[in-house]
């Protein structure tokens, strides 16, 4: 009858953790992106990119982009990364395609839209501006003349106004090799009377971020200010009435999504002041601005910002860190609380990638170095396991001789442990261990671009994303989508599997509920790692399979083990 009650209780604990684990997940750890691909008739076929910017001429648009784009005189963006376009009416980098990106892992997917003029779906631009007293400010309906019709790397292009007293207003802009525009702007007071000015940055989105904001990755309104990252504001906060603004020396703000970022960086030596905001239907802004600066007749004054709108690739913004001296840049990645050890796993991986050519291969070696490292710590713990099962015998003994006696029962088996010199919590060190790291893949497989769209073999062309090949719908042989909470896919499977021979080769705990949890939990494991993305299972069941080939080869050192283990 206590067995019975034993096993009960088990199956009881192991549901809620099956079914409770989807809740806790979706707020603590969301799971990957998107599936890239479906199986049919057993191949895969590129789904479309959820929440993609549909085109100009899709009934979604508020207004045909093509149209919006043709309204207005333009300058050009050219560079090895950027294509799109400046608008001449309101100063605006509204205009732009990340050429290195596509939307989907199709070969004739379009390119990765970041900004899109105002009033087309998704509308997302950065403008740039004047106020003051005694001016008279070009306004968002102001045409500004251009020095040249295109603006590339090593090509700067000079836009300017001039208001019927004389006051003229430039902006130069120029572009690098990756994503970062430098801003020049300047005043020139060729009016009678004193003025005062101060120039401003803005960069205005419709709509939140299409990726989920969560406790362990941050989406939506982001900034460096004083020397600390402000994670805290989102789009609800601003939503609700909130207009949260900060003073600063050094920092920039701008918006985060996954993958791609806009972000406003004054001059880092300036004090300025910043701060996000809601306006209009469904519209968020992040601005600066620097103090008012008073021009007397005839003088001139420039100031020099920057505008980021790109990828967030991990060298990209440490580079801009170093060498534009941008504070916390590389904060634009949430990498959380445990950055110094999350960089350091992304860049071995990257290195790996760049060694073996696939990703599937270097999160493979991956796993055999991180194995490798832990082998001295997997032999003491295969130690303290032998130990164990030696000694089972009398820890049985014990248990039944005090079974009605609770404390007297565990002194006797501390008494034990002390004597034969064994520790019962020594095999879940490698677990410990295990925990931070795979934690780390965790966060670099879903936050770093390095790893979107990267192919393993066969049916696996997205390693962040799930496995899409489930024996539900015999392998996509049926036209059948099976729902996502049991759409396990092969790898999975074989996480489960290999789960399983893995606690085979373990001791059997004593307590029978133990028991049971143990025999369940691999397959448990099974649903739960079924949403994540298939690296994180691929690097967990090749460190299984490594797991079980070296407690294989520890045994076959030490046969007496398996004899001990026999009259346990």
């Amino acid at each position: 009858m206590e067995n019975w009650r034993n096993v009960v209780l088990a199956c009881v604990l192991s549901l809620l953790v099956l079914f409770g684990w989807p809740y806790v997940a979706n707020h603590f750890f969301p799971p990957a992106n998107p599936p890239a691909t479906k199986i049919v008739d057993g191949k895969s076929v590129p789904l479309p990119a959820p929440g993609a910017t549909p085109a100009a001429d899709a009934p979604a648009a508020i207004r045909a982009r093509a149209v919006v784009l043709k309204e207005s005189p333009r300058v050009a963006i050219d560079t090895p990364r950027l294509k799109g376009s400046i608008n001449l009416k309101g100063a605006r980098i509204d205009d732009l395609v990340m050429v290195s990106y596509r939307e989907t892992i199709a070969k004739n997917a379009p390119p990765v839209r970041l900004l899109s003029p105002g009033g087309t779906v998704d509308g997302y631009f950065a403008a740039f501006g004047f106020s003051g007293d005694g001016v008279a400010a070009p306004s968002d309906q102001t045409v500004w003349q251009t020095s040249d019709t295109v603006l590339a790397p090593g090509k700067p292009v000079t836009l300017s106004w001039r208001n019927d007293v004389g006051q003229l207003f430039t902006i130069k802009l120029s572009v690098d090799e990756n994503y970062l525009f430098t801003i020049e702007q300047g005043v020139a007071n060729g009016s009678a009377n004193a003025i005062a000015v101060r120039p401003w940055s803005l960069v205005s989105r419709t709509g939140h971020s299409k990726d989920p904001d969560s406790w362990t990755i941050h989406t939506g309104p982001i900034g460096t200010f004083n020397g600390s990252t402000n994670y805290s504001v989102n789009f609800k906060d601003l939503d609700e009435g909130e207009a949260p603004r900060f003073n600063s020396t050094g920092g920039w703000l701008g918006f985060g999504d996954k993958y791609w970022l806009t972000a406003l960086a004054p001059d880092q030596s300036k004090a300025f002041e910043a701060g996000f905001r809601r306006g209009g239907t469904d519209r968020y802004q992040a601005d600066f601005s620097t103090a008012p600066v008073v021009l007397q007749p005839g003088k001139a004054i420039t100031t020099k910002s920057h505008f980021f709108a790109g990828a967030k690739e991990v060298a990209v913004l440490d580079a801009y860190k170093k060498h534009q001296g941008f504070v916390n840049f590389d904060r634009a990645i949430d990498w959380g609380w445990f950055i110094w050890f999350e960089k350091p796993i992304f860049y071995v991986l990257d290195w790996l990638f760049k060694l073996a050519g696939n990703f599937g291969v270097a999160i493979i070696l991956l796993t055999c170095i991180v194995r490798g490292l832990m082998f001295p710590i997997a032999q003491k713990q295969f130690a303290s396991m032998a130990a164990m099962r030696a000694v089972q015998p009398k820890m049985k003994e014990i248990q039944e001789r005090y079974k009605d006696d609770k404390q007297k029962m565990q002194q006797e088996l501390l008494a034990l442990y002390q004597k034969e010199k064994v520790n019962p919590l020594a095999g879940c060190l490698p677990i410990l261990l295990q925990i931070p790291i795979f934690y780390a893949l965790y966060k670099v497989l879903m936050l770093t671009i390095e790893m979107r769209h990267q192919p393993f073999v066969a049916w696996i062309k997205d390693l962040s994303a799930p496995d899409p090949m489930t024996p539900l719908n015999l392998f996509g042989l049926l036209d059948f989508a099976p729902p996502a909470f049991l759409a396990i896919g092969v790898l999975p499977i074989l996480l489960g599997i290999t789960m399983y021979l893995q606690f085979k080769l373990n001791p059997a705990p004593m307590d029978p509920v133990q028991q049971q949890v143990f025999s369940i939990m691999p397959w448990i494991f099974m649903f739960i790692m079924a949403p994540f993305a298939a690296g994180l299972q691929l690097y967990w069941t090749v460190s299984n399979l490594l797991t079980i080939a070296q407690q294989k080869w520890l045994y076959s050192r030490h046969p007496g083990l398996i004899a001990a283990e026999g009259k346990a």
